[in-house]
């Protein structure tokens, strides 16, 4: 009998199987020292299985249902009503019945009972199920209760909890519903407790929203709740709802909703003792689980009573640290225009480069700004810093205007150097011959790199590598590399700043840094274009390419007409950019020369949009445009007072920006370079890890550290649950979105636009190319997805270098994440393509196929 109905007394912690998400947690809450939980049983997920196992018919049906995918709604509506019919229909095991009987003989039969479901896939700390399966409310005498345990097993299989699973990749099959039967409290008020604001994250404060009669009513949305936010043993906050409505439950079973009179419409649902009182339980309950809860209470006779506590999914971890001062986290994904998160090895790998003092949380980077806001001289330099990214800056801001940090007195450090950009950038030897020189310094370092590594494998590659660590820092901070690019950037601030002031031209150096020498970034689209041109005459090579799925395509070309040459074309190109792809900062992800097929869909949109010679004539019209621009700038300055002189220097600051801002791009492209030789080294080492049968697929060493990975390579051993872990964790990072900025209390603070006159609907960011286009919206997340025509707008969370390719048939760009010098935005300007960045939640906001107006000047998109 015992595995068939448990009590929540009975209840094991290592349970999950037997009664699932919902039924486990209140076993553990019912074993809180002082906290009510009104008196139940579980029958667990055994009387499911013994009520099914014998059915042919519903196994049939799960089978076909197993084949479908979340899209096919008709199919799955009409096997799912099958199966529930049947459920309902099956006799309850007589020993399920009999247990059933025994517990309530114990706790009463003749009381008034919830009947819930509660599935082995649910309530669990990654995936919440919430609201998948069903709950029946004062249901009284045992025939009532048997008939709503075969409702709840039902429910399993309603058309949302089927298509939710299918979603997040569970098995119909192996997911099983215990049901919970509780004692019905009959509250005067009831509500749910966030041990953790749900709104900003703040782990700190506590949010309580409370309403009269049973909590289903709030659930449902049927009422407005209080809410009310404690801090630290205080209400800081309290919103009084009109509460017009109210379920209570009846006598006789089941529920009605009733009006609530005028008079207390509008009062305090809970005392402010009461609010503080339950505060403190739901700390109570946070400290037992170790995690912030989301908490169903209810309070009748003026007791608490707790129905349920899980925990919140949906916040995002805090950054991992070892001592109890306040930290100020900032994303490194917002700054390096890739916000995915990345595998372990790739972290690893980021951090052995990064000089700064970095953290993990929720698979992404964060730096700790804490000590820089701490002292007033260095905040003022860093805050200016960041004015390319207003929303950043805007966070920052806030949390230096409290008092979370505390000021360093009289400052201590060592002051910044500061420079404002109405200076004139520090006289820097205008010749473009050092950008060469830098070019040919890294192009040398890297096939030594080639020919050094070729001799290298276990452990010595690992020690290699770690050496040759340090020649790619040396190559990156190179103090003269970094000059060049600052000087680039310094002088479009000064061109911008003057040119607006002594002519009133906004953003002059959009226009002037048009097809620049040296961009290798913007030379690998136009690449992309002289590609379509060799394959645009061979109609037999288009049409197999549109068909293309295989990674081996490229040797299947030759049975064609023109094989041959697109063959060459490709590889071409892929011995230049190929160790390129998108969110290239992760080491761990495939690049193009490994899975060329990714690069078809571009090369096709290219085909069928664009003419042939469109890298030169694209490249030559932003050239001459830029040229133009110059002239025109230099003739109405001269008209000025001291005009000469301002043209004087307004040409030099020109050649700064034509020599150098191309240049920009290179660094990056040298370091992606070395990532990819070390990345085909340390894939032969995995490979030979999944001959030996260490490791079951040589991607399984992404999920391990680099020291991990060096240690398996030494010894041959892995404990596998370390990948499984990790996969899950990655794929639960993959669902959150990372913040801006984040505090080590978990908040969450976001800056804003200030902008007026704009139009009433306007989405707002981040101006970064000027000019004003209207296009069909493409919302694109996936590079491999994108099939644009001539004239699309692209709109996306974040572009990287690896998206690049796509610039050259898009007229106009919109990304979530991204800054004033981030690559997307240096690229589109190069291009002349009109473009807004920091567009929070603009993927969710335009929708594909929409209409929409870019207005890159003054940055703002309008939906037409």
């Amino acid at each position: 009998m015992s595995s068939l109905v448990l009590g929540f007394q009975e209840i094991e912690k290592t349970q999950l199987l037997l009664v699932g998400g919902k039924g486990l947690n209140l076993g553990r809450l019912s074993k809180i020292q002082g906290i009510e939980v009104p008196e139940g049983f579980c029958v667990t997920t055994v009387g499911y299985q013994k009520a099914i196992e014998q059915n042919e018919t519903v196994h049939a049906l799960l089978d076909r249902l197993t084949m479908l995918k979340a899209e096919d709604r008709d199919q799955i509506g009409e096997i799912s009503r099958k199966i529930r019919q049947i459920i309902m229909e099956v006799e309850i095991p007589s020993d399920v019945v009999k247990a059933v009987t025994h517990y309530l003989s114990q706790f009463g039969e003749e009381h008034a009972y919830a009947v819930r479901s509660s599935a082995t896939a649910e309530d669990l700390p990654h995936a919440s199920f919430a609201g998948q399966q069903d709950t029946y409310l004062n249901i009284i005498g045992k025939e009532a209760i048997l008939q709503h345990i075969s409702k709840c097993w039902a429910s399993l299989f309603t058309d949302r909890a089927v298509i939710y699973r299918m979603q997040n990749g569970f098995d119909h099959s192996q997911v099983y519903l215990s049901v919970i039967v509780q004692r019905m409290v009959f509250p005067q008020a009831s509500g749910i407790l966030f041990t953790a604001d749900p709104i900003t994250s703040n782990r700190k404060l506590l949010s309580i929203d409370a309403s009269f009669g049973l909590g289903e009513a709030l659930v449902s949305g049927l009422v407005s709740a209080d809410s009310y936010k404690v801090q630290e043993g205080e209400i800081v906050d309290k919103r009084i709802a009109t509460k017009k409505l109210a379920i209570y439950g009846l006598k006789e079973g089941g529920t009605e909703t009733r009006q609530i009179d005028p008079n207390q419409q509008k009062t305090q649902t809970l005392t402010d003792q009461q609010i503080l009182q339950l505060a403190r339980i739901g700390r109570q309950i946070e400290a037992y689980f170790g995690c912030p809860q989301d908490i169903e209470w209810c309070l009748a006779h003026d007791k608490f009573y707790i129905v349920q506590s899980r925990p919140i999914t949906t916040l995002y971890p805090i950054p991992e640290a070892n001592d109890q001062e306040n930290h100020v986290y900032l994303s490194v994904g917002h700054q390096q225009m890739m916000t995915d998160p990345i595998k372990p090895l790739g972290l690893s790998f980021y951090l052995l480069i990064t000089p700064a003092p970095m953290r993990k949380a929720g698979g992404r980077l964060f730096v700790d700004v804490a000590p820089i806001l701490a002292s007033p001289v260095r905040r003022e330099t860093f805050l200016s810093t960041l004015g390319s990214d207003p929303l950043t800056q805007g966070a920052l801001m806030t949390i230096t205007e409290r008092d979370f940090i505390k000021f360093l007195p009289n400052d201590q450090t060592a002051p910044v150097p500061s420079r404002s950009n109405t200076d004139t950038p520090a006289q820097f030897e205008n010749d473009p011959t050092i950008v060469s020189d830098l070019i040919k310094r890294s192009q040398t370092s890297i096939e030594e790199l080639k020919q050094n590594i070729q001799t290298k494998s276990g452990s010595d590659l690992f020690d290699f590598i770690l050496e040759d660590i340090q020649e790619l820092k040396k190559i990156l901070f190179e103090p003269q590399s970094t000059a060049v690019f600052m000087a680039a950037m310094n002088a479009s601030s000064w061109i911008n700043e003057k040119m607006n002031e002594w002519l009133g031209e906004k953003n002059a150096a959009d226009t002037l840094s048009q097809s620049v020498p040296h961009n290798i970034t913007s030379e690998m689209g136009l690449g992309l274009l002289d590609v379509a041109d060799v394959i645009r005459p061979y109609p037999e090579v288009i049409d197999y390419l549109q068909h293309a799925k295989e990674d081996n395509f490229l040797d299947e070309l030759l049975k064609f007409d023109g094989g041959q040459e697109t063959r060459d074309a490709i590889n071409v190109y892929l011995n230049k950019y190929g160790m390129r792809c998108a969110g290239e900062i992760d080491i761990t992800r495939t690049r193009w020369s490994e899975k060329p097929i990714t690069l078809v869909p571009l090369i096709l949109g290219n085909v069928k949009n664009l003419e042939p010679n469109a890298s030169n004539r694209k490249f030559e019209q932003g050239r001459q445009e830029a040229l133009a621009k110059e002239q025109e700038l230099l003739d109405r300055l001269k008209q000025l007072p001291d005009g000469e002189q301002k043209a004087k220097e307004a040409k030099r600051m020109i050649d700064l920006i034509r020599n150098f801002i191309g240049y920009r791009e290179y660094p990056k492209y040298g370091y992606i370079n070395r990532y990819f030789v070390y990345r085909q080294a340390l894939l032969k080492e995995a490979e030979q890890l999944a001959q030996a049968g260490v490791i079951h697929d040589k991607e399984d060493v992404y999920y391990l550290t680099f020291e991990e990975f060096h240690e398996v390579v030494r010894t041959n051993k892995l404990d596998y649950q370390i990948i499984s872990k990790r996969k899950d964790d990655y794929n639960f990072f993959e669902k959150l979105t990372p913040p801006r900025v984040i505090t080590s209390d978990g908040e969450i603070i976001t800056g804003e636009y200030k902008r007026e006159n704009l139009p009433a609907e306007a989405i707002v960011g981040l101006p970064v190319s000027s000019g004003v286009i209207e296009g069909r919206a493409r919302v694109i997340l996936n590079m491999e997805n994108a099939d644009l025509e001539d004239g699309d707008i692209l709109v996306t969370s974040f572009t990287d270098p690896g998206w690049t390719p796509l610039f050259v048939s898009i007229k106009g760009l919109v990304t979530e994440v991204g800054g004033l010098m981030t690559h997307g935005a240096v690229i589109a300007r190069e291009y002349g393509l009109p473009a807004v960045v920091g567009v929070e939640n603009a993927t969710r906001l335009i929708k594909d196929g929409q209409r929409i107006r870019v207005n890159g000047t003054e940055g703002y998109i309008e939906i037409l």
